[in-house]
């Protein structure tokens, strides 16, 4: 299994707002700066992001993009779920139709136990706690 880039960056940019959770709306063009992502790839991930209720935009001068929840309330497996989709190491986990073989197949077993075990490891890590292994990774001097 590999995660699109969507992903990818949308972990950075929630990231960049759990960092500066509290601190108001912030730009998309200053989280599009500080992260190296480009402005009009962040708006196709934001759209996803709001309609989840992960985060919320605001306009005007002061507008911006906030966090619609606390950093320790929002877990990773509910934001690969908004930007993936249904995420399996292979398509009979999650459709036994796919497969003629599903319902005799020890692999299969095998995969379902693999993606159990991916969605309980997004479902036990927060923001707040990435922000914490970045604080601690990139010590006090990081500038995000």
């Amino acid at each position: 299994m590999k995660l699109s880039t969507r992903t990818r960056y949308g972990m950075r940019l929630l990231i960049d707002l759990a960092i500066h959770y509290g601190g108001g709306p912030l730009s998309l063009r200053g989280i599009s700066e500080r992260q190296d992502i480009s402005l009009h790839y962040l708006h196709h991930i934001v759209a996803p992001l709001v309609s989840g209720n992960i985060v919320s935009t605001s306009r005007g001068n002061k507008g911006g993009v906030t966090l619609s929840r606390p950093p320790d309330k929002i877990r990773l497996s509910e934001i690969v779920k908004l930007l993936e989709g249904a995420v399996s190491s292979v398509d009979c986990v999650i459709d036994p139709g796919t497969c003629s073989r599903s319902d005799r197949c020890i692999t299969r077993d095998v995969w379902r136990e693999l993606d159990e075990t991916i969605h309980t490891v997004l479902g036990s890590i927060t923001l707040q706690q990435l922000v914490e292994r970045q604080m601690h990774k990139a010590g006090s001097t990081y500038n995000i």
